[in-house]
């Protein structure tokens, strides 16, 4: 039986793999700093010893493969362990692709936005159609309740992450994954603390791309036109999909009503079929397309795929509904970019236009940190009728680096919206819970837990 152990297991990624490797009847077992729940709780369950601390000990003579995670570094003492006894060592995603990739048809969801989504939304499809695929996602598909699977179908559905392997590996976990159907939906700049511009990350996406084998296939986003570009770089059969109606798949007449969205794929021009889901927003809408194009790359009818995106329940922490209390409706959204946020607000005001929205959003990611954005996050705002802008996360950035909380403010208001900074979570709570009113949309945004804000709105307004 081969023996594996994690550096730094607890991470969602890490712990994910763990739980796949011992699905797949390997000896798993890792160790981190400050175990604790939900992550500790979810590898007890599976039978993965996780161990406090990075004592060189804790890691056995008969040790076959050790995996180490990105969150750590030279100068912790597992990994000088590792490199002093020469064990093999790899990255999370070289022991993805090293364990199953070769064996698998991998389809490989790349881009800036919507990777979660449209990989989840993907995964869905072929397992509705009988195509019983494996899949990891960096989120929790709702359809599965479940962040990987493990099939024994011929495809395996995959997020492709742009950010850094390891400290060995500074390159992208992407261009690890061996892709046969590549999907890049987006690109901009993002990930600041590792990119320096948008052009490095075209550069990394460029290498992508040139991945995929000649009797491979590459769909591109048509709206972004960094995106659109990648077609010059590529060796194989390249479709692009989107809202521009040059798109090889293109959605037509779009629907957005409070029960969800309905649109009409189209491909080459020639419309294939009428689609119906509870998502809202254009992006979904986009990612639905790109879901679809590879559902019927691989083999299924068009009826097959338009009936597993209407039984498509979503993801975790894509504006999900948390409740819905004394009429006023709580959403969770990961939004951390600029973009995000527009778009997120902006599904949600076309599928409610006469429903007060508010924004309450926390800068927490190394992106939403940053002053950089200053700027876009401003107009990203305008679909909501009240804004809240909590505290920047535990940031070390210096002034001039970091998000002003009350120059955005600023801006919101001179821009004619209403907007406050409040850095305490009680107090955010206690002001959506006064003045909040039935039918009013509550859209808390954070790719964090955000002190809990989601389940303390919900039983305050339970108790007002």
């Amino acid at each position: 039986m081969t023996k594996v152990h994690l550096i730094g297991i607890c991470g969602t990624a890490m712990a994910t793999l763990a739980a796949m490797l011992r699905d797949l009847g390997y000896d798993v077992r890792g160790s981190d700093e400050h175990v604790y729940p939900p992550m500790s709780d979810f590898l007890a369950a599976r039978g993965i010893p996780c161990l406090e601390g990075f004592a060189p000990g804790d890691i056995a003579e008969d040790t076959d493969i050790v995996v180490v995670g990105n969150a750590v570094s030279r100068g912790n003492p597992q990994v000088e362990a590792v490199l002093d006894r020469g064990l093999q060592y790899r990255s999370l995603p070289e022991m993805v692709r090293e364990t199953w990739l070769w064996d698998h048809r991998s389809i490989v969801v790349a881009g800036t936005h919507g990777k979660t989504t449209t990989t989840s939304l993907t995964a869905w499809c072929l397992a509705d159609g009988g195509r019983d695929p494996s899949f990891l996602v960096g989120g929790v598909a709702a359809n599965f309740d479940s962040s990987y699977r493990l099939g024994e179908g011929p495809e395996f559905v995959i997020e492709g992450d742009e950010y850094d392997t390891a400290f060995f590996d500074k390159s992208a976990k992407c261009l690890k994954y061996l892709p046969d159907i590549a999907v890049v939906g987006n690109l901009e700049f993002d990930h600041v603390d590792i990119y320096p511009d948008l052009e490095t990350i075209r550069a990394t996406f460029q290498r992508f791309v040139r991945l995929v084998p000649r009797r491979g296939l590459l769909l591109l986003g048509a709206d972004s036109p960094a995106t659109r570009g990648l077609a010059d770089d590529a060796l194989c059969t390249v479709e692009t999909f989107g809202l521009t109606p040059s798109s090889d798949w293109c959605a037509q007449t779009i629907t957005a009503a409070p029960e969800g969205t309905t649109f009409t794929v189209s491909y080459g021009g020639v419309p294939v079929h009428e689609v119906r889901t509870t998502l809202v927003g254009e992006f979904n809408v986009r990612n639905i397309l790109a879901a679809f194009a590879v559902a019927r790359t691989v083999g299924l009818e068009s009826h097959t795929v338009a009936g597993a995106i209407e039984r498509f329940v979503g993801v975790r922490r894509r504006l999900e509904v948390r409740g819905e209390v004394r009429g006023v409706r709580v959403y969770d959204d990961f939004a951390h970019h600029p973009t995000a946020v527009r778009e997120t607000l902006a599904g949600l005001r076309a599928t409610f236009p006469r429903r007060r929205l508010w924004a309450v959003f926390e800068p927490r990611s190394a992106t939403a940190c940053r002053r950089v954005f200053q700027d876009a996050f401003v107009s990203a705002f305008d679909d909501a009728d009240e804004t809240i802008i909590g505290q920047v996360y535990r940031s070390t950035l210096p002034d001039a680096e970091r998000l002003s909380e009350s120059e955005l403010v600023a801006g919101i208001r001179r821009a004619g919206g209403n907007a406050r900074y409040v850095p305490d979570v009680t107090e955010i709570v206690r002001i959506v819970t006064d003045e909040a009113n039935d039918g009013d949309l509550v859209v808390v945004m954070s790719n964090g837990a955000f002190g809990g804000i989601h389940t303390r709105l919900l039983d305050e307004l339970a108790g007002g």
